[in-house]
């Protein structure tokens, strides 16, 4: 949850530019030719420096691997690794493993109510004064019309949220819901801020307002012209759809497809909002593949390219879960998520390439998901990985390419021609106990062209 003082902090940052800015349409994938312009053999340049330090720090068998990692230290390797009894193949892609990848999304893959925190705009700042505030030199929009009693903005405290009984609020959320059918934009706007405050923290009230016919309310201003109204109803529907049954009535109306145009069409937060929505609606099985079929997956894709950091987390973690479809991941493959999943997996410290390398782990499942992400030089960015990220992301980085070369000769030699034997080798003796496993099965498959090509040598 994020709390009304993170709400200001974060604020005061994200909405600096809110409403200044054009609302693209979603992004059309480039040519598949276009690949990823990486140096072969970056990798076996640069593993002395980053693998095989004798002074990496707290490592037991840090002085098991000298700095003059030879073939012949490799050759060792592998034999030690050819005595051990031979892995099930079929194991790597178990459910443990999808499991693991499940937990790495557990961070936010919640649906955390409300993220864009923009709670004191709602209760002080008319729209009029944001525009003059964001672009001095712009002409002032016109007066909104005035909201009376409870729907003025001043006069809206939150304390009120946590001191009244849902049972005492019923007036209070029929006055939000019959104002939704305003024919004055400005009451909408207002009623559908209301709304969205009261479902942020409390389950009770997500309960009243689904049962006091809301969601049939707020969907149409999914698709209004004005932004703030558009961005109050989508996120009031991400807070509702928090509660079960509201889930059910969200997708019955008809919010899939509406939820989608503000994807392709709203600001950074309400297109944040969207894609947790939709992760919300996608919690319930059924729901994936109509999310799929309406058209999702390219706008959460062009979210992916052009988001924040926080649009991009959304989209990564929306993604995974529409992907454990098949269908939806042939969607995402012909959306032209690959690339710039590829280019996550690169960027370090935001908290963006392990999840990243999740998703690829996922899209491997299917032929033409193995073949994109080799396309896009997808094994040179998951060598590095194993050089350059985390133990969890390491861990990530092995299974995905275990899944690549477990049933492909072409694909264990373009690993190894990318340098990926010695951080494997690093990995199979430093790593955590599920990467250690990993890197050693990978490196049995290694070794057997290896062993094929050895003993047809005259």
């Amino acid at each position: 949850m994020v709390s009304l003082e993170d709400s200001h902090s974060h604020n005061s940052v994200s909405n600096s530019a809110h409403f200044g800015q054009t609302r693209p349409y979603y992004y059309t994938p480039p040519p598949s030719s276009i690949k990823i312009n990486r140096a072969m053999g970056r990798s076996m340049r640069t593993i002395r420096s980053t693998i095989f330090r004798t002074d990496c720090s707290g490592s037991e068998h840090s002085g098991a691997i000298s700095e003059n990692m030879t073939d012949s230290v490799i050759d060792i390797r592998l034999g030690e690794l050819a005595k051990k009894p031979p892995v099930n193949s079929k194991g790597s892609s178990s459910d443990e493993d999808y499991l693991q990848l499940s937990q790495a999304f557990s961070d936010f893959s919640a649906c955390s109510s409300d993220i864009s925190g923009e709670l004191q705009r709602l209760a002080s700042v008319p729209v009029s004064d944001l525009v003059l505030t964001q672009n001095p030199n712009s002409k002032p929009e016109p007066e909104p019309e005035p909201c009376l009693g409870f729907l003025e903005r001043e006069k809206f405290s939150t304390e009120i949220i946590e001191s009244i009984s849902p049972e005492d609020l019923q007036p209070t959320v029929k006055l939000c819901v019959d104002s939704l059918h305003s024919s004055s934009v400005a009451v909408k706007r207002s009623a559908a801020a209301k709304l969205r405050l009261l479902a942020k923290n409390r389950a009770d009230n997500r309960a009243l307002i689904g049962e006091s016919g809301a969601i049939p309310g707020l969907i149409p201003l999914l698709r209004c012209t004005d932004p703030w109204t558009q961005e109050h109803a989508v996120t009031a529907l991400l807070n509702l759809s928090l509660h079960e049954p509201n889930k059910v009535l969200i997708t019955s109306s008809g919010a899939i497809k509406s939820l989608i145009y503000v994807m392709k069409t709203g600001t950074d937060t309400s297109k944040q909002n969207a894609a947790c929505g939709l992760l919300s609606l996608a919690l319930i099985d059924e729901n994936k593949l109509s999310i799929g079929a309406c058209g999702a997956i390219p706008p959460l894709v062009c979210l992916l390219i052009n988001g924040t950091n926080r649009g991009k987390k959304d989209a990564l973690t929306t993604l995974y879960k529409l992907c454990s479809v098949k269908l939806n991941k042939e969607r995402a493959i012909s959306a032209g998520a690959v690339k710039p999943l590829v280019g996550l997996v690169g960027e370090q410290g935001n908290g963006l390439a392990e999840k990243a390398m999740v998703v690829l782990s996922l899209l491997t499942g299917i032929d033409s998901g193995k073949e994109a992400i080799v396309e896009e030089g997808g094994i040179a960015a998951l060598v590095e990985a194993i050089e350059d990220s985390s133990d969890k992301g390491r861990e990530f980085a092995v299974l995905t390419l275990l899944q690549l070369c477990m049933d492909s000769v072409r694909n264990r030699g373009l690993l190894v021609r990318e340098g990926g034997i010695p951080p494997l080798v690093a990995l199979s003796q430093n790593g955590t106990a599920k990467a250690k496993h990993k890197a050693e099965t990978l490196l049995g498959y290694l070794r057997e062209p290896r062993q094929e090509a050895s003993s047809s040598t005259p």
